[in-house]
């Protein structure tokens, strides 16, 4: 079953400045940020600005714009991590594994042998997560 929009999650939140994040990247349609319990280092978040619960409702456009974006920090996320490669990762409804009801991705850089951590784990250390939010940034910057 699905539920409206929920204003007061967690993401909306950040991107009404409510609540702090390691801020990477933001533009007119997006934000992106570390993700604090993240699955291996470097794990950023792209949520874009318009409100929607996953991408079942998704305004097209909106996905059109957020595209290039995912692109970008992927790319960035594997030179500033030194990735062998990168998962990209987005959720629908509890079911599929969505535990934050507003759209985001996940970019994770993975590494040859190197299993994912669990999902939900606990917090990262907070200078952990401000070091790699300034290596993407650097990375993204060019």
């Amino acid at each position: 079953m699905t539920t409206n929009y929920d204003n007061d999650n967690i993401f909306a939140r950040i991107l009404r400045g409510e609540i702090p994040c390691h801020k990477v990247h933001e533009d007119e349609d997006a934000i992106v940020f570390m993700d604090v319990m993240p699955q291996s280092e470097g794990h950023a978040l792209v949520v874009p600005k318009a409100h929607s619960r996953n991408l079942l409702d998704a305004d097209p456009g909106v996905l059109a714009k957020i595209a290039p974006m995912l692109q970008k920090v992927a790319v960035a996320a594997k030179q500033a991590f030194n990735a062998d490669g990168i998962s990209l990762m987005q959720f629908n409804e509890g079911a599929g594994g969505q535990t934050v009801f507003h759209l985001h991705f996940h970019i994770v850089p993975r590494y040859e042998g190197v299993a994912l951590r669990a999902d939900g784990r606990g917090m990262e250390d907070n200078e952990v997560l401000a070091a790699n939010a300034e290596k993407l940034k650097a990375a993204l910057a060019g």
